[in-house]
């Protein structure tokens, strides 16, 4: 569990890292999307690694790294927009706003440990692509919530999904890097 503790903080180190640069370049403009626009947009980035997996031929060079590392930081936006509320302009410093990141994946983090501590790491045994397909899975699971205007009978709500997508991105991203 140690080196999952370490190899999971890597990973978001070079998600954070990638985050305080758009934040830079962009500022908080992400500050605008509702939660559907950002679900559509893991949702895109998710559909492309299932092709990448499934396609011989690559017309484009990013691989799948960079589309996991993209489901990671637009969860947390995701994460931090359940929190804030969707604003109609950009309000945030980029202090703040690595703040609420910060926060999110310690939440999100704990959940990990919580989780790896009662199913014994099995995701260490999966494939990149069942990763993959949990993602998605989760991904149509949010649209149908959303479509319910986030009412649900017995299931957990939105944010545990958007966790959930957090882990597995970042479980692929460390059976990547081991390869």
């Amino acid at each position: 569990m140690q080196d999952t503790s370490k190899q999971y903080d890597a990973v978001i180190d070079t998600c954070k890292s990638l985050f305080i640069k758009k934040m830079s370049d962009y500022g908080s403009a992400w500050r605008i999307l509702r939660l559907s626009s950002l679900t559509d947009q893991i949702f895109i980035k998710a559909q492309r690694i299932r092709g990448l997996q499934q396609n011989d031929v690559r017309k484009v060079e990013e691989g799948e790294e960079s589309e996991f590392i993209g489901i990671i930081n637009y969860c947390i936006m995701a994460l931090i927009q359940l929190e804030k509320g969707v604003v109609e302009q950009p309000d945030l410093s980029t202090e703040t706003a690595i703040k609420l990141y910060e926060k999110q994946v310690a939440i999100t983090k704990q959940l990990m440990q919580d989780k790896n501590h009662d199913y014994g790491e099995a995701w260490r045994d999966m494939r990149v692509s069942s990763l993959t397909d949990l993602i998605l899975q989760k991904l149509l699971r949010v649209k149908q919530i959303e479509d319910n205007a986030g009412k649900t009978l017995v299931s957990e709500g939105i944010d545990a999904n958007y966790q959930d997508m957090i882990n597995y991105a970042i479980f692929a991203l460390i059976h990547l890097n081991e390869k």
